[in-house]
């Protein structure tokens, strides 16, 4: 009989949990993460919410899949039969989603056999939150329990709580003894902000723990792989939409057979492209021609050290348009922008009490330049550009030549196209607005 999968996303939660060693009391996905794998360094492929998602569900980097923007905003996959469900399909499985899946306008359009819900309006879908999509999953499980010798099943379940706005109800934590981000001053309003978070990451893994509770009363987990992890970095400045490690750094948690047991902890780099082929080789099926990442199963079944020599992110849209790609080793980062413009793109910020700070203390008027090259050993917070300096100009060169390559393998639109035309009817900020919540342009 074929393992059950269960895959948990959340929106803008980045690491920031528990079992990282965070701050952030998240005590099911800690006990998730001692009784299976976590991945100490694995990564999106992209900091923004679609495309991050579409290289997951299909193997592929973001603008080989053609999930160049936003899916809510008028973007979508080049093909959606490459889409899990569909492998998953061939395999024999049942697939449902629950809850957010931000890869199409219309969930209809995926393949899944059965939206859970599917009566509820699509916005609705987006922002259902933990206690409604629990009860929502929870006949669900009971449903496939039931059964017997079942047929295996998929289960997407999609959490919002960690994406702005963060809600108000439930837990509230106390500022004064919170610790904003890396990137984030230390002040009361930032201080309020991440207590918010916080508050909203409790509500986020309480939802998680009813459907571990409930795997363990059903007696489906001994036969079940959960996949837990995130879209991107969380939503504050210099985070989500970044190519730094505080944007595409992701949390990634694995339990259930087949070797994800045992409370490891992997410092290998993954990247989200890796788990589709992951999936594969775990159920022993073929792996699609198209997969562009590689099975995460040897550092699992043969203590293999690494199978990545390195792992590559990108942004083309968020809400407005801001071309970057970046190649990523154990030891150096190197980021290159593709446009003309110098300064921030604000509307790729999304509103917060912290863009409010970095924007009265000028971060408008802040230049950037095109390159960016961080020794990751010396410099983990990616503060100080190596990019101009003699010493490093063979290591970014060596670094840049693997980025090209890697951009003309995956057919990068940017090779062909810059700027990018987006699709018609996409909407689209400008680059010199200052909120996603401005006037966007629709492109006919």
């Amino acid at each position: 009989m074929k393992p059950n999968i269960v895959y948990i996303h959340s929106h803008d939660t980045g690491r920031y949990i528990e079992p990282y060693g965070f701050a952030v009391p998240t005590p099911n996905l800690q006990k998730l993460a001692e009784q299976g794998v976590l991945f100490r360094k694995a990564f999106s492929a992209a900091p923004t919410c679609s495309p991050s998602r579409a290289a997951l569900l299909t193997g592929l980097a973001p603008h080989s899949a053609g999930m160049l923007g936003l899916a809510h905003r008028g973007f979508a996959l080049n093909d959606y039969s490459q889409h899990l469900v569909h492998t998953l399909h061939q395999a024999g499985y049942f697939t449902a989603l629950a809850g957010v899946q931000h890869v199409a306008s219309k969930a209809d359009q995926i393949g899944y056999d059965l939206i859970l819900g599917g009566d509820l309006p699509a916005e609705q879908h987006a922002r259902l939150d933990a206690n409604r999509l629990t009860a929502m999953v929870t006949p669900f499980l009971r449903s496939q329990a039931s059964v017997g010798d079942h047929q295996p099943f998929f289960l997407s379940v999609g959490f919002v709580e960690t994406h702005r706005e963060f809600p108000v109800s439930g837990w509230q934590e106390d500022p004064r003894y919170t610790m904003p981000p890396i990137p984030i001053a230390d002040t009361p309003q930032t201080r309020q902000d991440m207590a918010n978070f916080k508050a909203s990451a409790r509500m986020y893994d309480r939802g998680v723990g009813d459907i571990l509770n409930l795997l363990d009363e059903l007696n489906l987990a001994e036969n079940t792989l959960v996949i837990a992890t995130t879209d991107h970095g969380i939503a504050f400045p210099g985070m989500k939409c970044n190519l730094t490690d505080h944007g595409i750094g992701v949390m990634l948690i694995m339990r259930g057979p087949g070797g994800f047991t045992g409370g490891k902890v992997i410092d290998a780099m993954v990247s989200h492209v890796d788990i589709f082929p992951t999936l594969c080789d775990f159920l022993g099926i073929e792996q699609p021609g198209w997969l562009q990442g590689k099975s995460m199963m040897p550092l699992i079944e043969e203590g293999k050290e690494e199978i990545n020599h390195a792992i590559f992110g990108e942004v083309t849209f968020h809400a407005a348009y801001e071309p970057m790609r970046c190649i990523r080793t154990q030891r150096y980062k190197y980021i290159r922008r593709f446009d003309t413009r110098t300064t921030p793109v604000l509307p790729n910020i999304d509103d917060s009490p912290s863009k409010s700070l970095w924007l009265q203390s000028g971060y408008a008027q802040k230049e950037l330049p095109r390159e960016f090259l961080y020794d990751l050993n010396m410099d983990p917070t990616e503060l100080h550009n190596l990019a101009d300096q003699a010493e490093y100009q063979a290591t970014k060169l060596e670094l840049a030549t693997q980025l090209h390559q890697w951009m003309v393998n995956t057919n990068d639109i940017l090779l062909q196209e810059n700027p990018v035309i987006p699709p018609h009817g996409a909407l689209v900020n400008h680059a010199d607005q200052q909120s996603p919540s401005e006037p966007v342009t629709c492109f006919d």
